[in-house]
């Protein structure tokens, strides 16, 4: 008797990107990279989706409406999903502003800057949260 062929179970990348124009561009890199994505426009719906939810890694723009930014959403990672914590990655069109800067040091997550192609993108998530499978 042979058993049945056990699936690992495929766990989403979090999605935060308040722009549709960008949110439809990495959600369709992803997607046919092989990954599943769950998206959500701001920091905060992306908190509480990282409250109830498992996720492969996240993927957030440094700024998001709603008060919550990409380095306020990695800080909440890091106290309450530590194991998330080396598994984000951000995408940004200012890279050169101060804040971002200093984020960038202080959480060592990588980041990606806009606009960018779609291979330099995913070898980015690949590196950093493994290869979808």
């Amino acid at each position: 008797m042979t058993l049945p062929a056990i699936k690992p179970v495929v766990l989403p990348v979090l999605l935060i990107e308040d722009e549709p124009a960008v949110m439809a561009y990495v959600r369709a890199a992803l997607e046919r990279s092989g990954y599943s994505v769950v998206g959500t426009e701001s920091g905060v719906d992306g908190l509480r989706l990282l409250e109830s939810g498992e996720f492969l890694g996240v993927v957030s723009d440094m700024r998001t409406p709603g008060g919550v930014d990409g380095a306020e959403v990695h800080a909440w990672i890091t106290r309450h999903r530590p194991d998330l914590a080396s598994r984000v990655v951000f995408i940004t069109g200012d890279i050169a502003n101060e804040e971002t800067v200093a984020t960038l040091q202080r959480t060592g997550a990588p980041c990606v800057e806009k606009p960018f192609r779609v291979q330099q993108f995913i070898t980015v998530v690949e590196q950093t949260m493994g290869k979808a499978l």
